[in-house]
């Protein structure tokens, strides 16, 4: 999802791209309570949403009251809402997203379980012919954990596309994968990397 203007980080009434960090030594308790919340207030361009509450996990059935009661405490801080399933109440979050106006990239959670991954692809097509998913994201990190071979992944990519020509489609891993796996770039309609620099010990340069 990416960055825009009205959402950097905003210090003495100017916007500020911050590369070097923000010495937050400098802030009371106080003041960085009263600056989380003018950040929250503002909203974010999206976020991962997740529906469980305490004790659920994934696997566990949840109901679409309980999507609905969670969309709407984070509506008014969003504008796109991302999934990771299709299955087991997941596909209730693009539906109940789009109720209230929020954008979705909605996924399909791929796995070595194959009828699972049956499950979910079917899941993906439906909802984005329902007219709830505004990116489809097929996979997660699923060569990163060596759950598929390229060749698998593709061709539920393939048949994603294929179903719903109409949707923006892609996939979701670390962003080597797409720099060692050309044919996976060439499938996608969006690149969808995840960076986590501070796990990788990333110099800021």
């Amino acid at each position: 999802m990416s960055g825009k203007k009205e959402h950097l980080f905003k210090e003495a009434g100017a916007h500020t791209m911050v590369r070097a960090g923000i010495d937050f030594a400098a802030y009371s308790v106080i003041d960085l309570t009263q600056l989380w919340r003018e950040t929250l207030t503002k909203g974010m361009h999206g976020i991962c949403f997740s529906m469980y509450e305490d004790g659920q996990q994934p696997g566990d059935h949840i109901t679409l009251e309980q999507v609905e009661r969670r969309i709407q405490l984070i509506k008014p801080f969003t504008k796109w809402v991302r999934s990771f399933s299709c299955i087991e109440g997941n596909e209730f979050v693009p539906q109940v997203a789009n109720k209230y106006g929020l954008k979705t990239m909605v996924g399909a959670w791929l796995s070595s379980d194959l009828v699972k991954n049956e499950l979910e692809i079917k899941g993906l097509i439906e909802l984005a012919n329902d007219g709830v998913v505004d990116i489809a994201a097929v996979g997660n990190e699923v060569l990163y954990r060596n759950d598929l071979s390229l060749e698998q992944l593709l061709e539920y990519m393939r048949r994603v596309k294929a179903a719903v020509p109409h949707i923006t489609v892609g996939y979701v891993d670390a962003y080597y994968e797409f720099a060692v796996h050309p044919q996976l770039v060439a499938q996608s309609d969006v690149i969808l990397a995840n960076c986590y620099p501070y796990w990788e010990g990333t110099s800021i340069d």
